[in-house]
C-alpha cells in the first residue's frame, strides 16, 4: 500500500507546483510580444536629384550591413530603378541609382513595371516585387536581381489566379506590395495590398493573401499561401503595405496604410503570427463560409496617430544599424508620389520588449 501513499504524495505536490507557476495567456504564447519607441524623424527634401532622376516615390526599403547603407526601390513606371541611401537620424543621403535590367541588358520598357517590394539576400542580390500595370496589359512579378547592375536573375513562381484577366486577379494598384526575407534568407513571403478580385464580396472581410517560398541556390519553391486579415478603416483607400520577418519562425511585423481626403493618412503597426494558420494555396476563389479558414493572428503595437505628427504615405520598412544607445532600429519610409510638393519622409524607431 505504500506505492499508493508515496503515488497520491506526488500528485499532490504536482497540482501545489502547477499552482504556483505564472498563468500564460494564448497570446503570449503566440507572439514576440514586441514593442517600438519612436526615436525621430528625418526627410528629404522635395525634387532631390540624383543623377538625373528624382529620388522619389521610395515604396520598399532593406539595409545592408555590410556596406552600411540602404537600398530603396522607386516605383516610378517610367524607369525602375532602386537607390542606395545613407540614412541617419539626422540626414539621406542618395550615394547611387540602379535601374532594374532584364537578363538581356535592357532596361525595362515604360509602364510595364510598378516596383514596390525589395529585399536584400545573403547572397547579396535583391529580390523585388511589381504590382504589373492593368493599362499595359503587364502581369505583376516576382523576381531576383543582382545588387551591382539591377540585371534580373531568377523569376518566382505565381499562382495562376493571381494573374489579372476575366474578372478574377491582382487588382489594379493592389498586387504585390508587402515583401520580406527571413534572417536565414531562405524564405521569402509576399503579400498583395488588398483583396483578389474574386475574393471581394459583399459585407464580407477583406483578406490580403500572402505566398510563402522557398528560396537559395536552386529555383524557387511556392511553399504555401495564407489569409491575412485587413483591419477595416472606413478609408477610402486601405491596405497591407509592408512586411518585416523577426525571426525564423513565423513572426513579422505588418504595415497597414489608409488614406482619405478628410483623414488623411492613417498609419498602424501590427505583430503576425503565421502559427496555425490555415493554407490556402490553390484555392482560387474563397469560400463563401470562411469559418473553416484559419487566417493569421496579428496584434496591434502602434497606431502612428499617437505619434502626434503629420504623416505622408508611409510604405517600406527595414531594420537598420544599432542606434546611439545599442538598441535595434525600426525605419519606416514614405512613397511621396513624386507629387511636388512631399518630401520623403523617413520615421526611426527602436524595437523594445513588451513587459
Amino acid at each position: 500500500m505504500r506505492w499508493r501513499y508515496l503515488l497520491t504524495a506526488i500528485l499532490l505536490l504536482g497540482l501545489l507546483w502547477g499552482c504556483a507557476l505564472p498563468q500564460v495567456r494564448a497570446e503570449e504564447r503566440l507572439f514576440l510580444n514586441v514593442g517600438v519607441e519612436f526615436r525621430g524623424e528625418v526627410q528629404l527634401p522635395v525634387g532631390s536629384q540624383w543623377q538625373g532622376t528624382e529620388v522619389g516615390g521610395l515604396s520598399g526599403l532593406t539595409y545592408d550591413p555590410r556596406q552600411r547603407h540602404f537600398y530603396a526601390i522607386s516605383d516610378d513606371r517610367q524607369q525602375p530603378r532602386f537607390y542606395t541611401l545613407e540614412i541617419t537620424p539626422e540626414t539621406i543621403v542618395p550615394k547611387g541609382v540602379t535601374f532594374l535590367r532584364q537578363p538581356n541588358g535592357e532596361g525595362y520598357p515604360a509602364n510595364t513595371a510598378d516596383p514596390e517590394g525589395i529585399a536584400l539576400t545573403p547572397q547579396g542580390r535583391l529580390v523585388i516585387s511589381s504590382e504589373g500595370v492593368t493599362a499595359t496589359a503587364s502581369p505583376p512579378w516576382i523576381k531576383e536581381f543582382a545588387r551591382e547592375n539591377g540585371r534580373r536573375i531568377t523569376t518566382f513562381p505565381i499562382p495562376p489566379y493571381y494573374l489579372p484577366h476575366g474578372g478574377q486577379g491582382i487588382r489594379n494598384n493592389l498586387g504585390f506590395e508587402a515583401l520580406t526575407l527571413s534572417p536565414a534568407g531562405d524564405r521569402l513571403f509576399v503579400g498583395v495590398e488588398s483583396a483578389l478580385a474574386q475574393d471581394v464580396r459583399p459585407n464580407i472581410p477583406i483578406y490580403c493573401r500572402l505566398l510563402h517560398y522557398l528560396r537559395g541556390e536552386v529555383a524557387p519553391v511556392l511553399l504555401a499561401e495564407h489569409l491575412y486579415p485587413l483591419d477595416p478603416s472606413g478609408a477610402v483607400f486601405n491596405g497591407l503595405v509592408e512586411l518585416l520577418a523577426l525571426d525564423n519562425g513565423g513572426h513579422f511585423l505588418s504595415l497597414e496604410r489608409s488614406y482619405s481626403p478628410r483623414e488623411g493618412y492613417g498609419i498602424q503597426l501590427f505583430e503576425v503570427s503565421l502559427a496555425g494558420a490555415t493554407d490556402t494555396l490553390g484555392m482560387a476563389t474563397l469560400p463563401a463560409d470562411l469559418r473553416t479558414i484559419r487566417p493569421v493572428q496579428k496584434r496591434l503595437v502602434l497606431d502612428f496617430k499617437t505619434l502626434g505628427i503629420p504623416l505622408t504615405n508611409l510604405e517600406g520598412m527595414s531594420f537598420g544599424p544599432p542606434l546611439a544607445d545599442g538598441a535595434r532600429s525600426l525605419y519606416i519610409i514614405g512613397d511621396n508620389n513624386f507629387d511636388g510638393k512631399t518630401p520623403t519622409q523617413v520615421l526611426i524607431f527602436a524595437l523594445t520588449a513588451k513587459p
